[in-house]
Order: structure tokens, then C-alpha cells, then sequence
């Protein structure tokens, strides 16, 4: 990401947006959690396509309170969780976006993977 739509959208998200997920998912569990993800996934996908698009992310954008953003910064959104380079989000590729977005979530989830790390290699030593 260019270093001023990085930091836009960086202020956008951690200044303007209270990160919500860590509450989500304690009051919805990880089940629920996930539920409401794919509800946003569907609420922003391009329902011809079914992926998110940059088209319907611009189209959806007030939703998120990201209207006043630039189309490349948009676009810089996208990129960010585009893994396999097509251009748009699937739902496996915006669910871990989310994640990465949430410093709550990611510090949680690292703590789980060393924990079952963790037992995993004492469970082997035994």
C-alpha cells in the first residue's frame, strides 16, 4: 500500500472504528463470530459474482463509513486481502482480513496456536 492511503485507511480503522470483533466474538462465540462475518461478506459481494469487487465496495462503502475514501485507496483495501491476485475478496480471503484488522483478535489467536502448539510437542515428548 502507498504510505497516505495506508495511512488513511489505517486511521480510518483504528481511529474512527472501535475494533469490535473481540466483543463480537465473546458475546457470539466462534460460531456466531464467523455467522456475522459471512453476513458482511454478503452484505458487500457482488451478487452476480459473489466475491467482493471493487465496484461493490465502492458501491457499499457509506456502510463502513468509508465513503470520503479515494477509489485507489479502495482498491488498496482490496489488495490487502487479495491472496490469490484476482482482483476481489472471496469469503475465506475477507474473513481473514477481518483478523488481520483486529490486533485483539490476531494477539488471542496467536496465543491459542501456541498453546495447541504448545501441547502438541509435549504430547509428542511423551
Amino acid at each position: 500500500m502507498g504510505s497516505e492511503s495506508e495511512a488513511r485507511v489505517k486511521f480510518c480503522v483504528e481511529d474512527e472504528f472501535e475494533d469490535m470483533l473481540p466483543k463480537m466474538a465473546e458475546k457470539l462465540g466462534g460460531e456466531g463470530l464467523i455467522k456475522e462475518l459471512c453476513n458482511g461478506f454478503n452484505l458487500l459481494m457482488d451478487k452476480d459474482k459473489g466475491v467482493i469487487t471493487f465496484e461493490s465496495l465502492k458501491c457499499s462503502s457509506s456502510l463502513l463509513g468509508l465513503q470520503d475514501l479515494r477509489d485507489d485507496e479502495l482498491m488498496n483495501m482490496l489488495k490487502e486481502g487479495d491472496y490469490d491476485g484476482d482482483g476481489a475478496l472471496n469469503q475465506m480471503e475477507f474473513c481473514v482480513l477481518m483478523f488481520r484488522l483486529s490486533p485483539e483478535l490476531m494477539m488471542e489467536s496467536e496465543a491459542l496456536l501456541d498453546q495447541a502448539l504448545q501441547q502438541e510437542f509435549e504430547s509428542d515428548i511423551c
